[in-house]
């Protein structure tokens, strides 16, 4: 009989009521300062990294293979016979490379299928909740491995950030432009491209229009079937409210989570950035 561990990384910020739901296993980033390392997620929260961004930009670690070996070892202890990975995209991080790695070494005891998912925080968690209510559905691994592909097909990711300082200084900035928009106000509405980069959707003038842009994507996605939304911010939360209270009211809405982002995503993104994703169903 089958026994499915189902595994992401910290970016993910799933909140732990669903880790705890569908028993999911977590690899955690690291942030390092100079002076301490901390884990993502678990002993330093995101309000005390983003108040420390004047003061000190840390940097981030990926899980190592080791880490990632440990994990599938005991995962085997405890009788798993197959693992699906949801991984944080290869296009911004080298994460999903331990998982290959820890997989491929392990692959005699544990049946792996390791996907990239091309997109990143709680927009990789909406996959996570559903493939988890599937496992204790009974389905197949086989099964999964079909379902997956077909969830991230319908998830759409869009943000947008007040400044690209963090996104260049983190080596993120992908196809986005930006110098001199941000002389003009413009405000770029990014997605994600087919290599899972960011890339730029489109630009407006100012912070007001961005939000209004981002209701718009989200309106026109749910006035054509229902969808599961997922609202992420660092420190906008003003507006984050203004969204929850959008597509909360509105009828093909089957799911909203509003939340914040884990300090090792918005170390690269900055804490102004204000996210919205929809899997549609």
């Amino acid at each position: 009989m089958e026994k499915i561990a189902l595994i992401t990384d910290s970016t993910c910020g799933l909140p732990q009521e669903y880790i705890d739901m569908y028993d999911v296993h977590i690899l955690r980033l690291k942030i390092i300062y100079k002076d301490k390392e901390y884990i993502d997620g678990l002993d330093i929260t995101p309000e005390e990294v983003y108040a420390r961004l004047h003061e000190e930009l840390p940097t981030t670690s990926m899980p190592s293979v080791q880490d990632a070996n440990e994990l599938f070892e005991k995962l085997i202890k405890e009788k798993y016979t197959h693992a699906v990975v949801l991984s944080v995209s290869s296009g911004l991080s080298g994460t999903i490379n331990s998982f290959r790695l820890a997989a491929k070494q392990y692959e005699k005891d544990i049946k792996s299928f390791v996907f990239d998912t091309k997109i990143l925080s709680m927009a990789v968690g909406l996959s996570v909740i559903e493939v988890g209510k599937e496992i204790k559905a009974g389905k197949s691994f086989e099964e999964l491995c079909k379902i997956i592909p077909k969830l991230r097909e319908k998830t759409e990711l869009y943000f947008t950030v007040d400044t690209l300082e963090y996104l260049i200084k983190g080596g993120r900035i992908g196809r986005v432009s930006g110098s001199i928009g941000e002389l003009l106000n413009l405000k770029p509405i990014i997605t994600m491209d087919e290599e899972g980069k960011y890339t730029t959707f489109t630009k407006v003038r100012g912070s007001k229009q961005a939000l209004n842009k981002l209701i718009k994507l989200g309106t026109d996605i749910l006035d054509n079937t229902k969808g599961k939304v997922v609202i992420m911010t660092g420190t906008m939360l003003e507006e984050a409210k203004i969204l929850k209270q959008v597509f909360e009211g509105h009828m093909n809405t089957t799911f909203l989570y509003s939340g914040t982002i884990t300090p090792a995503v918005g170390i690269h993104s900055g804490p102004r950035l204000l996210a919205l994703a929809i899997m549609k169903e």
